[in-house]
C-alpha cells in the first residue's frame, strides 16, 4: 500500500519542472476564469520579428528554468534577447524547495535591477508567480508551459488524472529527491528536440525534492502585472487545455505552438519573439 500510494504521489509532483498531469479530466471550476474580453490571442505569423537593439528599449530579463533542468536550456534564446539589447540573468535554481527557489530569483532581481521582465517555464512559473509579487523593479510575467499557481495553492491542488502517465517516468532515491528516467525524457518531455540537446538535458539535470510539489504558493504576482502565456499544444506531461486554463485566469497574451514541453529548445525563435514583445 505504501508502494502504490508513493508512485502516485512521484506521478502527481512531476509538475516540478515538467509537469504532472497527463491529458484528461482536470477538474476546474468554471467561476474562476478572468474575462478574456481583452486577452489577445497572438499567432507566430503575427508576431514582430525585429529583435535588433534599436527596435526595443533595453529591458532585464531573468530566465527561470523548470525543475530537474538548469540555466543551460536558455542557451538559444539567451543570444537573441542579448543581441535585441537586454540584460539577460538565467538563473540556477537549489530545487530544494519552492522557498529557496524563490528567493533565488529575487536575488537575482535585485542584483539586475528594474524594469526587469520574469520568464518561467513549467515550474519555473510558480517560482516567477511568487518572486514578482509586490516588487517593484518586476514590470511584466513571461510564462511558458507553466504553472501559475493563485494563492494557497500547490502543485498537488492543480492536478489530477495520472492515468496516462507511465508509473517509471522518474526516479525517486531514498531521501526523496526524483529524476527524470532518461529512457523516456524524448518521448514524454521532448519529442521535438533535436537527439543530442536531449542527452544534454540528461546529463545536466538536477534532482528535485517532492516536498516542493506540496508547498502552498503565495499571492500572485499575475494579479498585479501583465501577463504572457505560451501554450504548447504537443505537451504531453502538461495538457493543454491546462495551459489554457492558467493563460485565460491571469487574462494573458497568448501564443499557441505546435511544440512539446520543451518549447524554448524546439522553437527559440517563436519563444524569444515572446519574450521581445513582452519587453516593448
Amino acid at each position: 500500500m505504501e508502494e502504490s500510494y508513493q508512485t502516485a504521489r512521484v506521478l502527481l509532483l512531476m509538475s516540478l519542472g515538467i509537469a504532472i498531469i497527463a491529458a484528461g479530466i482536470i477538474l476546474i471550476p468554471n467561476s474562476v476564469f478572468a474575462s478574456t474580453e481583452n486577452r489577445t490571442l497572438l499567432k507566430p505569423a503575427e508576431m514582430n520579428r525585429e529583435t535588433t537593439a534599436t527596435s526595443t528599449n533595453a529591458t532585464n530579463i531573468v530566465l527561470v528554468h523548470g525543475s530537474f533542468g538548469d540555466g543551460s536550456v536558455w542557451s538559444k534564446e539567451i543570444p537573441i534577447l542579448q543581441n535585441a539589447g537586454h540584460n539577460v540573468t538565467a538563473v540556477q535554481l537549489p530545487l530544494q524547495s519552492l522557498t529557496d527557489d524563490v528567493a533565488t530569483v529575487t536575488r537575482a532581481i535585485e542584483r539586475i535591477g528594474g524594469p526587469t521582465i520574469l520568464v518561467g517555464h513549467s515550474y519555473g512559473g510558480v517560482v516567477i508567480t511568487n518572486a514578482g509579487y509586490n516588487n517593484s523593479n518586476v514590470t511584466g510575467l513571461v510564462y511558458l508551459a507553466a504553472y501559475a499557481p493563485d494563492q494557497g495553492e500547490s502543485l498537488l491542488d492543480l492536478g489530477n488524472n495520472t492515468a496516462d502517465l507511465p508509473a517509471n517516468l522518474f526516479t525517486i532515491d531514498n531521501e526523496g529527491f526524483m529524476l527524470m528516467n532518461p529512457d523516456l525524457i524524448r518521448e514524454w518531455f521532448a519529442q521535438d528536440v533535436n537527439p543530442t540537446e536531449i542527452d544534454i538535458m540528461e546529463a545536466v539535470q538536477k534532482p528535485v525534492n517532492l516536498s516542493t510539489a506540496e508547498e502552498k504558493s503565495g499571492p500572485p504576482a499575475w494579479k498585479q502585472l501583465p501577463t504572457w502565456y505560451q501554450v504548447s499544444e504537443n505537451d504531453r506531461v502538461v495538457p493543454p487545455d491546462l495551459q489554457r486554463f492558467f493563460a485565460e485566469r491571469m487574462n494573458a497574451t497568448i501564443l499557441s505552438l505546435n511544440a512539446s514541453h520543451f518549447s524554448q529548445l524546439s522553437q527559440p525563435d517563436e519563444i524569444a519573439e515572446l519574450i521581445l514583445n513582452a519587453t516593448k
